[in-house]
């Protein structure tokens, strides 16, 4: 019961304002006439079928992707472009990503990678703890019995034997094959498969086809022996370098048995070759087309290629000409590429434009880190980023990325569970990768909590503009 004093003030200010507090009835509307008071601050999810990726930002929900179970309906490829500064958590969403994929029976996984530190690769934890050993391709090693890779494994089709060949040639010498090298190389190769038979063909044999090349490939072409050599003797001072040369051992011989092609994950540890040097893509494009030919198989299951420093494929037009391939075949048998690159103008600038905007295209997913500005509002030219979200990305923190797939663009941030964690913060990652949230110090936790905060702020302010826009229209 009211105390009399309460009462008496409450009726004498009625009587001088008039009745302060007002009485409001429910009312009963339908969600459709809602919606339109309350706007809606994230986009609709991907589904509830596949790998739980984190939350989405703004709505708290989890999200869920899967290109496998999208495919063909949200998306018209399997494809995954991954891009980002250092230190934004590129590193630990691959390497769980990779891990929830494997938790499905009929997924398989190659990892080339790139990156490494105390002599091993970054995935040599992962794969330790799933009982594999990786493919350490290293030059030093293959000289005394390592991992070799031949280029002419009679596994690879004569086409393809001789697509890759030029590739190899191409890359090194930076240029694109003349016609009289290219027919010197290709008279070499076709005696070679032709004439030896009682075991596998390797690349000294081109080597040595090229320097003394048989009468008849001359005849044929009715040239003169001298010119078919000298034709060829550029081409075979390119591959006497997988032979003799800073690469040699790791491609000049028969294909190393116990390669486990049917292994959950298979990882190629290119870490003790040269980012920077010319290895690297001659590498990438004799393991892409290997795998086309030795690991993609029509037997319904879902493959996953994971390439980091993948600008080493899409930044050279002979070898993004064999992954487009690559991607094009693969997508009929279940193959997802997965590019991880830090900076898209490292391509879309590049030697390789037109190539890797054939590429870009395919990749129907696209995941963006924290960017400089500039490095943003380029990146979001490129790819078609609303305007929202490129003014975002370089406010994002480690762990959160813009996800736009096939247009249905979020802010997610990346979540890691405790079995995971021992797994994916190694040394390397603590610094290419997302902490959790219980690892990070209160600051940070409060200037990641203000960043998601401005980003939703910015977003719905957007689409206030866009609501407001289209009512006056």
């Amino acid at each position: 019961m009211r105390d009399p004093l309460s009462a008496l003030s409450d009726a004498f200010t009625s009587f001088l304002f008039g009745k302060v507090e007002t009485t409001r009835l429910p009312v009963r509307t339908s969600t459709g006439q809602a919606q339109a008071v309350y706007l809606p601050t994230a986009a609709p999810g991907l589904g509830d079928s596949g790998v739980i990726i984190g939350r989405e930002v703004y709505s708290g929900k989890g999200y869920i992707y899967d290109p496998f179970q999208l495919y063909g309906q949200q998306l018209p490829a399997p494809h995954w472009l991954v891009l980002g500064e250092s230190g934004n958590g590129k590193s630990a969403l691959e390497k769980t990503y990779v891990l929830r994929q494997l938790r499905f029976r009929d997924r398989q996984v190659v990892v080339l990678d790139a990156q490494g530190e105390d002599g091993v690769g970054e995935w040599n934890l992962i794969a330790q703890e799933l009982g594999i050993t990786p493919i350490r391709l290293d030059p030093t090693a293959a000289l005394n019995g390592g991992i070799r890779l031949n280029p002419l494994d009679p596994s690879i089709t004569t086409t393809g034997q001789l697509a890759l060949l030029r590739t190899i040639i191409e890359v090194a010498m930076g240029h694109g094959l003349d016609e009289r090298s290219g027919f010197a190389l290709k008279v070499a190769h076709a005696y070679v498969t032709a004439t030896i038979t009682d075991r596998q063909p390797v690349l000294m044999d081109i080597v040595e086809q090229l320097r003394h090349p048989e009468p008849e490939s001359a005849e044929a072409m009715n040239v003169d022996i001298d010119d078919v050599r000298a034709w060829g003797l550029d081409v075979a001072l390119v591959l006497d370098r997988l032979v003799d040369g800073d690469l040699r051992g790791m491609f000049d011989g028969p294909t190393s048995v116990g390669i486990d092609l049917d292994a959950p994950l298979i990882v190629f540890d290119l870490s003790h070759i040269d980012r920077n040097s010319i290895a690297m893509p001659i590498l990438m494009a004799i393991v892409g087309v290997w795998l086309e030919h030795t690991w993609i198989r029509p037997d319904r299951k879902k493959r996953i290629f994971l390439v980091e420093e993948a600008w080493h494929i899409i930044n050279s037009p002979f070898v993004a000409q064999l992954f487009q391939r690559l991607l094009k075949f693969g997508r009929r048998l279940g193959l997802s590429f997965v590019a991880v690159v830090h900076h898209l103008s490292d391509v879309v600038d590049g030697a390789a434009a037109k190539e890797a905007a054939a590429i870009l295209k395919m990749a129907s997913t696209r995941t963006i880190y924290a960017q400089k500005s500039d490095e943003a509002r380029a990146t979001g030219r490129v790819i078609g980023l609303p305007r929202w979200a490129v003014e975002i990305i370089p406010t994002l923190t480690p762990g959160i990325a813009v996800w736009d797939v096939n247009g249905n663009v979020q802010v997610v941030k990346h979540l890691i569970t405790e079995a995971e964690r021992p797994l994916v913060f190694t040394d390397r990652a603590m610094t290419e990768g997302s902490a959790p949230d219980d690892l990070l110090p209160e600051d940070i936790r409060a200037a990641e909590l203000e960043a998601e905060q401005r980003a939703a702020r910015i977003e719905h302010q957007q689409r206030m503009n866009e609501a407001s826009e289209s009512t006056v229209a």
